[in-house]
């Protein structure tokens, strides 16, 4: 996949997470959150290894993000939290599937219209 689509997806990411926590209260911008979390994490992974297949990059973005969440059950150092997160939540894990889900349907069909 070209590199210059997947870096705009991944800064259209941080930007609807930060516009997500200016415009909600409540549950919405934590859920959203968690899921374009993830979602950042599939672009990331798109972007150091642009041939990988969607679900491998699902994988790993969504395994990589249920690890992190499962280490929040350890101390994280102080200085990592803000980039970590501090407190295990169970329903995290099922916002974490749901970003990947969601970055590997469109990436999907990204790949599918882009071939002829």
């Amino acid at each position: 996949m070209p590199r210059l689509p997947v870096l705009l997806a991944a800064v259209a990411t941080v930007v609807a997470g930060l516009g997500v926590r200016v415009l909600w209260d409540g549950p919405v911008p934590k859920c959203a959150g968690d899921a374009l979390y993830t979602v950042l994490i599939y672009a990331l992974v798109v972007l150091a290894l642009p041939r990988v297949r969607p679900w491998v990059a699902a994988a790993a973005s969504g395994g990589l993000s249920w690890a992190i969440e499962f280490a929040q059950l350890g101390e994280i150092p102080a200085v990592l939290r803000p980039l970590l997160g501090s407190t295990f939540n169970p329903p995290d894990l099922l916002w974490y599937a749901v970003g990947a889900a969601a970055a590997c349907a469109a990436h999907t069909l990204w790949a599918r219209r882009r071939s002829p």
